[in-house]
C-alpha cells in the first residue's frame, strides 16, 4: 500500500477532522459513478478508502507511523555509513597524496643540492629535467634512450634557456637570453643581481606551471584546491516561534558533536541550511559542510504551508449565513477577522503579513480556514427546514 498521507494529500500531523475532510473531497471526485469513462476510478476510489481506514483508526495510524519512522531511521543510518565510508576513502587518498608530495620534495631537494655542487656549466649537461623527474617519480615511461642522450641534452639546454628568458623578462633589466657565455656575462656588470636571479631560477627552481602540474598529478584532482571531505547531514526540529524570532538553534551531528546557529530569514519546513566548513574534518582535505534539514514541530494553533500559516476558525451555521466579526489567535497576538455573509467551509480568509519571514523580506500570510459546526443539541426548526429543502419543498 502506498503512503496514506500522500494518497489523501495531508500532512503527517494532520488532525482527524482534516483527514476526514480530505477523504470526503477525494472520494467525491474519484467516485466511479462520476468517472464512468475512467477504468482506474474504481481502483483509485478503493485506495482512497483504504488510506482513510488506516488514518482514522488511531492504532493503525500509530503502527504505520512507527514503521515509517523506522524506515526513515534505517535510511538515515545507511546515509551516515556511506558518508563514513567516503570519509575513510578520502583519508586514504589524502595519505597517498601526502606520501607522493614528500617523495617529490625529496627529489627536488636532492636535485637542488646536486645543482649547487656541480655548478651551472655541469647543470646544463647532466641535470634531470623537471618534467622527466615528475614522470620518473610517478611511474611514467622514460623518454630518453641510450642512443638519444645528446639530443636530450640539447633539448634540456633549450628548455633552460627558455626559462631564463622568462625570468629575465619578469625582472625588466635582464632581457637578454642566457647562453652560458662567461664573457657576455662579464660585460653586463650592472646586471649582476638579475644575472644571479636568472641562474638561480635555471639551476634550483621549477616553473610555476610545472609545480601546479605536480599538485594536480599527486592529488588526482583539478587545480581548484584540496579535495573536500564529506558533509555531515542532520535534522533539527524547531517551533514556529523559533522561526518567527530567528532563534538560536542547537543540532546534533552524526559524529556526536553539537553545533549552534541562528535561523535565517527564509526558513520554513523542509528548508536546508548549509554551514560552511563545519562538517567532517580529515587530514589533508578541505573540511566538509554541516547540512541541517529544518523540520517545524506541530503547533496546536497553526499548520505550515511554505511561508504561510493556516489556522482553523469554527463557525456556527447562523454566522456562516449572516456573516460576523470573529477573533482569532495570530502568530503575534489576537487578530480581528471579518466573516462575509454566506461563507462555507470551502472559503478561506487571507491576512497578509502574518506568516513566516521570507528571505527577500516581508512575511507570508495567515490563511484562516472556516469550519462550519452544528449546535450541540438538534433544533427542530432547522431540521424541518433542511428536510424541506432536501425534498424540494419550500415553507
Amino acid at each position: 500500500m502506498r503512503d496514506p498521507y500522500k494518497i489523501l494529500g495531508v500532512r503527517r500531523d494532520a488532525a482527524v477532522d482534516e483527514i476526514k475532510a480530505a477523504w470526503r473531497n477525494m472520494a467525491k471526485s474519484a467516485h466511479p459513478d462520476h468517472n464512468q469513462d475512467d477504468p482506474t476510478a474504481t481502483a483509485r476510489f478503493a485506495e482512497i478508502g483504504r488510506a482513510y481506514e488506516t488514518l482514522k483508526d488511531p492504532r493503525k495510524r500509530s503502527l504505520f507511523d512507527n514503521a515509517l519512522r523506522m524506515a526513515e531511521a534505517k535510511k538515515h543510518e545507511q546515509t551516515i555509513m556511506q558518508q563514513r565510508q567516503a570519509a575513510r576513502e578520502a583519508a586514504v587518498r589524502a595519505k597517498a597524496a601526502q606520501a607522493n608530495a614528500e617523495r617529490v620534495m625529496e627529489e627536488l631537494a636532492r636535485a637542488a643540492q646536486k645543482a649547487a655542487a656541480d655548478g651551472p656549466r655541469q647543470q646544463a649537461g647532466s641535470a634531470e629535467a623537471a618534467d622527466e623527474m615528475v614522470d620518473r617519480i610517478f611511474g611514467a615511461q622514460a623518454r630518453a634512450a641510450a642512443s638519444g642522450q645528446a639530443q636530450g641534452r640539447a633539448q634540456q639546454t633549450q628548455y633552460q634557456q627558455a626559462q631564463n628568458q622568462q625570468t629575465q623578462n619578469a625582472q625588466g633589466d635582464a632581457g637578454k637570453r642566457m647562453d652560458g657565455d662567461a664573457a657576455e656575462a662579464d660585460s653586463r656588470g650592472d646586471e649582476e643581481a638579475g644575472e644571479a636571479a636568472a641562474n638561480a631560477a635555471a639551476n634550483l627552481s621549477l616553473p610555476l606551471s610545472i609545480l601546479t602540474n605536480l599538485v594536480r598529478r599527486f592529488t588526482g584532482a583539478k587545480d581548484t584546491g584540496l579535495e573536500k571531505a564529506p558533509d555531515e547531514v542532520t535534522t533539527a526540529t524547531v517551533t514556529i516561534d523559533d522561526v518567527l524570532k530567528s532563534g538560536w538553534i542547537t543540532a546534533s551531528l552524526p559524529e556526536g558533536r553539537e553545533i549552534g546557529f541562528a535561523l535565517p530569514a527564509g526558513t520554513t519546513d523542509g528548508h536546508e541550511i548549509r554551514l560552511k566548513g563545519q562538517g567532517f574534518k580529515l587530514p589533508g582535505l578541505q573540511r566538509g559542510d554541516a547540512v541541517i534539514n529544518i523540520r517545524i514541530a506541530p503547533d496546536p494553533r497553526f499548520t505550515v504551508d511554505g511561508f504561510d500559516l493556516h489556522a482553523v476558525l469554527p463557525l456556527s451555521i447562523e454566522n456562516a449565513v449572516l456573516g460576523t466579526e470573529a477573533r482569532i489567535e495570530g502568530p503575534s497576538g489576537p487578530l480581528n477577522v471579518t466573516i462575509p455573509a454566506w461563507s462555507g467551509s470551502d472559503k478561506t480568509i487571507r491576512i497578509p503579513g502574518q506568516g513566516l519571514p521570507r528571505e527577500e523580506g516581508g512575511r507570508g500570510d495567515l490563511v484562516v480556514e472556516l469550519r462550519i459546526i452544528l449546535w450541540e443539541k438538534p433544533d427542530d426548526k432547522i431540521t424541518d427546514l433542511m428536510r424541506s429543502m432536501r425534498e424540494g419543498l419550500f415553507l
